[in-house]
């Protein structure tokens, strides 16, 4: 029964509160900057299981005033209401019971290369990436470029951005994947239509604690930064090439003029990588299905098509498509398919609670 699983979230808010009212806390600030996140933590189930049982208690309430001949018609009325709003309540109730992602809140880091497609594809990721930055900023988040390979004619080979800000990855996770662009590229003299593609992986930014990493592990190559071209861009050995030898993962920054910001920065997204190949080989291992599992960073799989002649955006996974592709573009309004995409898999998440 639903009113019983609440019941523990419902008793450990009451001891928080009471921990918080404790006079001795104030001098623990530690302590008590913990317990008040925990309790923020349960503060929206909470709120929704009061509400709930409520509504349970009301509709006990009213069904005995129903043989009252004096109350009789006014408590039909109110248990109607009541009877209403309890099913939109637990379907609240199941959503914010679901397993919550332990890396949620976390900050990002968001990669795009390009793939096939040559330039075009170059051009796209810089469009893509100009795009997700302004989406950032409507969220209230802040980026910062960390490492960047830019195309021959404009865009990027390959750039990095950390995405900083509580929910970052909650809110990207649904991006990862193979994104294909159609439209007549800025090279195309003929007026010909081209199909490109681009990767993207999103992976959380991850502490020392979550990851450990044998320093035995990693050969570490300091080069002079080159920039457009091949051409010296300054004058001191400052970029960085980190190689982890176990999995072969590489990881260049040279965007710094620092050696030391250069590094601390390649050993970030490095932790990043081998966190998001830990956290797919877990996920792997825990089921076989894996039709609800998003944030993987799965390259392979074509996620989305970006059709700029028709002005369309489809996402394939949910089989949405929008006609508003340039405002999406110009304006970074993402929230409409990344909702679509909320609500997908959490149905999807409540029908595999049920089996």
């Amino acid at each position: 029964m639903l009113a019983q699983k609440l019941e523990p979230f419902l008793k450990k808010y009451e001891e928080l509160e009471q921990q918080l009212n404790n006079p001795e806390l104030i001098n623990d600030v530690a302590k008590m900057t913990a317990i008040s996140k925990e309790q923020k933590a349960l503060e929206a189930i909470v709120l929704k299981a009061r509400e709930y049982l409520k509504v349970l208690s009301d509709i006990e309430d009213n069904k005995k005033l129903l043989s009252d001949s004096e109350f009789a018609e006014l408590a039909k009325e109110e248990l109607k209401i009541l009877e209403e709003a309890k099913p939109k309540l637990e379907t609240e109730l199941k959503l914010l019971l679901l397993p919550k992602d332990k890396n949620d809140d976390k900050n990002i880091f968001l990669e795009i290369r390009a793939g096939t497609g040559g330039d075009e594809a170059s051009l796209f990721a810089g469009d893509l990436l100009r795009a997700y930055m302004k989406y950032a900023d409507l969220k209230g988040y802040k980026t910062e470029i960390v490492s960047s390979s830019e195309g021959s004619v404009g865009g990027f080979k390959e750039v990095i951005v950390l995405v900083k800000g509580v929910g970052a990855y909650s809110r990207f996770k649904y991006e990862s994947g193979t994104h294909r662009v159609q439209r007549v590229p800025q090279t195309e003299s003929q007026g010909r239509l081209h199909t490109s593609a681009i990767t993207v992986a999103v992976m959380p930014e991850v502490d020392d604690i979550e990851i450990d990493i044998n320093p035995n592990d990693l050969k570490i190559d300091v080069m002079r930064s080159s920039g457009h071209g091949g051409q010296s861009v300054n004058t001191t050995d400052s970029a960085v090439r980190i190689t982890h030898i176990p999995t072969g993962l590489v990881v260049v920054n040279q965007d710094g003029k620092s050696q030391h910001k250069n590094k601390e920065s390649a050993m970030k997204v490095l932790k990043a990588r081998l966190f998001e190949m830990k956290e797919k080989e877990r996920l792997e291992k825990e089921s076989s299905d894996r039709k609800s599992q998003v944030g993987s960073g799965d390259r392979s799989e074509r996620i989305r098509t970006y059709n700029f002649p028709q002005n369309r955006i489809s996402d394939h996974r949910i089989n949405l498509t929008l006609y508003k592709l340039d405002t999406i573009m110009e304006n970074g309004f993402f929230d409409e398919l990344i909702e679509a995409l909320i609500t997908h898999y959490q149905a999807q998440a409540l029908e595999e609670e049920k089996d």
